[in-house]
């Protein structure tokens, strides 16, 4: 891995990170849609961060889920309900941002912003676990 794939893999998960504070900032302001639309970016980002470290990179969110889906779900590195929660943060996303009259309520934004963190977590932690083995 090089230094390169590295900072790009910190820059996306502090991308992340940021995009959850923003996440929880419009869920406590009842921008629920927003809070959505937030938390499924943190998680993108965060899965993002992941490709980044095996220099894999694509132009659309479908296409950057399938490869995570398929090369880091599917083999087990990443428990499947990372894949579940990723996959319904994705959809609800979509239909907040595109769907007329979509409503968004308290609890289904903070049951998304629980996956976005679930997600996180499973992002840091598979980080950490990469680091370690590199030293």
């Amino acid at each position: 891995m090089t230094e390169k794939q590295r900072e790009l893999c910190r820059y996306r998960l502090s991308q992340a990170e940021e995009t959850l504070r923003s996440s929880r900032l419009c869920l406590e302001n009842r921008f629920y849609k927003d809070a959505l639309n937030r938390s499924y970016y943190a998680a993108f980002y965060g899965v993002k961060a992941v490709l980044a470290l095996a220099d894999i990179d694509f132009k659309r969110h479908k296409d950057v889920i399938a490869y995570f889906n398929q090369h880091y779900v599917a083999s087990g590195i990443f428990e499947s309900n990372v894949g579940k929660r990723l996959a319904r943060l994705q959809k609800k996303r979509e239909s907040g941002d595109y769907d007329d009259f979509f409503i968004v309520s308290r609890e289904e934004a903070e049951e998304q912003l629980q996956s976005a963190e679930t997600v996180l977590k499973a992002v840091h932690q598979y980080l950490e676990m990469k680091q370690e083995t590199e030293e």
